[in-house]
């Protein structure tokens, strides 16, 4: 099997194959056929590419094709967005009556899903503490149809053994679905541990340059065909100018994580033991809880770090108006490093006794970037004694 960085320069080269080096963009809402017998297959044929654009487009199958062979699964898909491939399938795989397992701590959008939306349409669910594996399985019931997972888990960098939740699901008969947004394929590749579908905020590492929203989920084709039908209705389609910038972005993955992954250890190693930190929250330090499960399933621990102030909210907010290189934003994965306040932002999607219990008021969430380690750290050393300082006189 070829490497990731020939995966990413090579893997769509027979998708709707041309003379052209870079891809054309295929700006067109439909296609025409040649006669009635392939018009009329175009409009059956799962996750096309040509016959009209909300049912598929060569930008489209050039992604999945990238992103198949890069988590090791037999197909996969785009959406417009990471929420619109979690909602596309969740909406797909359950329904009314059903009940759904999920993490406690995760993606804020995940978690509105999970508490919010899918109650309304009569789904049962639970969230249960990922780093227990025996948590999964007190929650199963014999309704349980699907175990949504996240790891590493925003914004706590807790870690889900995805191969014990896994054996656990096949045993009963229920579905996992994993959120690999954080790891990259190229860190972690939930299918090889028995993950069935694997999803991701492509807007995230897989761009990697902070341009486009787009979401991908990958898996075997029969489930993936089913998600289709309801994306067709649900209409949420990636268009081809993003889907084509997103696989221009995939193009340099393999070069673009290592230095994510060192940026995140040096900045984890350098404030943990700062006295305004309480906590640094990642997989790569040695006094993270699950290190050592984190170092059996991943191959680098990413370049997200949560990191707790010993002076709450207050502190937190701080020290982001400090930072030179790391851009109060939303978001994460491009090389530009992001640092955001996830108390502050994810108001927006849930309650305030929902944050109050899964993210700590103190918590920022810094995601470096691909700049220079050196200047990240010293950047963040001089923001943590700013404010450690002025926390000291006041």
């Amino acid at each position: 099997m070829p490497g990731n960085s020939t995966i990413t320069v090579h893997a769509d080269r027979e998708i709707h194959p041309s003379r052209a080096v870079a891809p054309p963009i295929y700006q067109t809402a439909t296609f025409w056929a040649e006669d009635g017998e392939t018009f009329a297959q175009g409009a059956v044929e799962p996750r096309g590419k040509d016959f009209y654009t909300r049912f598929g487009n060569p930008n489209h199958a050039q992604v999945a094709a990238v992103v198949a062979e890069l988590e090791g699964t037999e197909a996969a898909m785009v959406t417009a967005s990471g929420m619109a491939a979690l909602t596309t399938a969740v909406l797909a795989l359950v329904s009314t009556g059903d009940h759904v397992i999920g993490q406690k701590s995760t993606y804020g959008g995940t978690g509105s899903v999970l508490l919010n939306l899918l109650p309304r349409l009569g789904v049962s669910t639970t969230l249960v503490d990922q780093t227990d594996p025996e948590a999964f399985a007190k929650a199963l019931t014999p309704d349980t149809r699907l175990i949504l997972v996240e790891s590493p888990s925003n914004p706590l960098l807790q870690i889900t053994d995805l191969r014990v939740v896994a054996e656990l699901a096949r045993a009963h008969g229920v579905l996992t679905m994993a959120d690999n947004t954080f790891a990259t394929p190229l860190n972690q590749r939930p299918a090889d541990l028995g993950i069935d579908l694997v999803w991701h905020s492509a807007t995230k590492y897989l761009n990697g340059h902070s341009d486009v929203s787009a979401g991908v989920i990958a898996g075997p084709a029969e489930l993936l065909n089913r998600i289709w039908d309801v994306g067709l209705l649900t209409g949420a389609t990636l268009g081809p100018i993003d889907a084509w910038l997103l696989l221009r972005g995939m193009r340099t993955l393999p070069l673009r994580v290592p230095r994510h992954n060192a940026n995140g250890q040096a900045l984890a190693e350098a404030l943990q033991e700062h006295p305004a930190v309480a906590k640094v929250h990642y997989p790569g330090l040695a006094s993270h809880p699950q290190h050592k499960l984190a170092a059996n399933q991943m191959n680098g621990f990413g370049g997200v770090l949560g990191i707790e102030f010993t002076g709450g909210f207050e502190m937190a907010d701080a020290f982001l108006g400090r930072l030179r290189y790391s851009l109060r934003s939303a978001s994460l994965g491009g090389v530009e490093s992001l640092a955001v306040h996830p108390a502050s932002m994810w108001r927006g999607m849930l309650s305030e006794d929902q944050i109050a219990e899964s993210v700590p008021p103190g918590l920022v969430r810094l995601a470096a970037g691909t700049e220079d380690t050196a200047d990240l750290v010293a950047d963040a050393l001089a923001a943590a004694g700013a404010v450690h300082a002025a926390a000291a006189s006041a």
